[in-house]
């Protein structure tokens, strides 16, 4: 039996760099991912919130070893305990680890979207499942007899959200699961998602939406440029700016559409040309001479976590 809240999926330090060419055979490093932490329980949706481009997608791919072959790691992958190295990281996927991903070209265009929901048990107790998930997904029955081609973008998006659930996964990754839904579907999502939280699982839904994530979500890691700068509970994020620790996780609450949708002048900066010290720094109304010194490391503050010098 899961012991609820217990820490499922441990990811400290990590750092993701691609080994490029340049000029002839000249080699380059590029860093995409920068001293990155964070940590998944049982019984929790941990929600990773950020602009594009902020490494969200780059770390599930980085947690289910699904990274080109150019690419290096460093830092510490954990999974219940013992370390999630590429030889485990292919004993678990599809069976304890399951994603949702963002394409829709990941489904299998020659096989029927109902055997791609079931997976590999034929059973009439795994049939079932499939199609009650489907009803609740709005997907009418006849549409598992058909190929991903013979969908509709918001259908296609439905079935490869119900592959993952359907599956016995204890941790399951959900990379932008609901662009395309309907809003009452994707609510319905959603709600799955919690439902299988509170039956004991992990969850990491990686969004845009930090709206919407706020009705299930349990915790909210912050990315930007590659790292993370603060983990708090979602509590925090819908009280307000004042409950927050991050400048720019103050930033994000305050562009949402019902915050003034306030914008920040500058932007993230590229891979190739990160900041000295705090990578939020160049935009950042504190900035001071210490922001420049070093990147700040993950501290505890009022409950969460933050990459600030100065949260209070």
């Amino acid at each position: 039996m899961i012991d609820p809240l217990s820490l499922l999926l441990d990811v400290q330090n990590l750092s993701v760099s691609f080994r490029r060419y340049q000029r002839g055979l000249a080699q380059t490093n590029l860093n995409v991912i920068s001293d990155l932490s964070l940590t998944a329980r049982a019984g929790e949706i941990l929600a990773v919130a950020g602009a594009s481009g902020s490494g969200k997608s780059l770390l599930a791919h980085a947690i289910l070893g699904l990274l080109p072959a150019n690419a290096m790691l460093s830092g510490v992958m954990r999974y219940d305990g013992q370390p999630l190295n590429a030889v485990r990281q292919k004993q678990l996927c599809g069976s304890e680890i399951a994603l949702i991903p963002q394409s829709v070209t990941y489904l299998d265009p020659l096989m029927r979207v109902g055997d791609q929901a079931r997976g590999a048990e034929k059973s009439a107790e795994r049939m079932e499942r499939q199609r009650e998930v489907f009803r609740r997904l709005e997907l009418p029955l006849p549409s598992e007899r058909l190929y991903p081609f013979q969908l509709s973008g918001g259908m296609a998006r439905r079935v490869l959200f119900s592959t993952a659930i359907i599956s016995d996964a204890r941790l399951i990754i959900a990379d932008e699961p609901t662009p395309g839904m309907h809003l009452s579907q994707a609510m319905e999502a959603l709600s799955i998602l919690r439902e299988l939280a509170d039956a004991g699982k992990a969850v990491i839904l990686i969004t845009h939406d930090v709206d919407l994530a706020l009705n299930v979500a349990d915790q909210i890691a912050v990315f930007y440029a590659g790292t993370t700068l603060e983990e708090t509970p979602a509590a925090d994020f819908a009280a307000g700016p004042d409950a927050l620790r991050h400048p720019y996780s103050r930033a994000l609450w305050r562009a949402l559409p019902q915050n003034g949708f306030e914008p920040i002048p500058g932007f993230q900066p590229y891979p190739e040309a990160l900041p000295d010290g705090c990578l939020f720094g160049p935009r950042c109304e504190l900035k001071t001479a210490a922001c420049e010194q070093e990147t700040p490391p993950m501290r505890t503050v009022r409950g969460g976590k933050v990459r600030c010098v100065h949260a209070a």
